[in-house]
């Protein structure tokens, strides 16, 4: 007998990611310091996710209901104004 199955994780609708908030489950977390930022904006295109807002050329901090913590703006920020912590270290 031939068992039926779904789509699975077929994407029928592209733009649908905004309406599935999805960083509920880091462990880590970027803190983004506006003293030491300087908005070269290199972080914003290796964000995976998209959570890194900016208004006007500047910098605004990450959208944490999206970000899953994996560090990669962190990394790439030549200014070290991203740094990852865990959620007891976050104030």
């Amino acid at each position: 007998m031939k068992k039926e199955t779904g789509l699975g994780g077929t994407i029928l609708k592209d733009g649908n990611s905004i309406k599935f908030k999805t960083g509920s489950w880091k462990s880590r977390y970027p803190v983004h310091s506006r003293d030491l930022c300087k908005s070269c904006m290199l972080c914003i295109p290796y964000c995976p996710e998209n959570c890194i807002k900016e208004k006007d050329g500047v910098c605004m901090g990450m959208d944490l209901d999206y970000c899953k913590g994996c560090g990669v703006c962190a990394k790439v920020c030549p200014f070290h104004a991203i740094e990852m912590k865990t959620k007891n270290e976050v104030k």
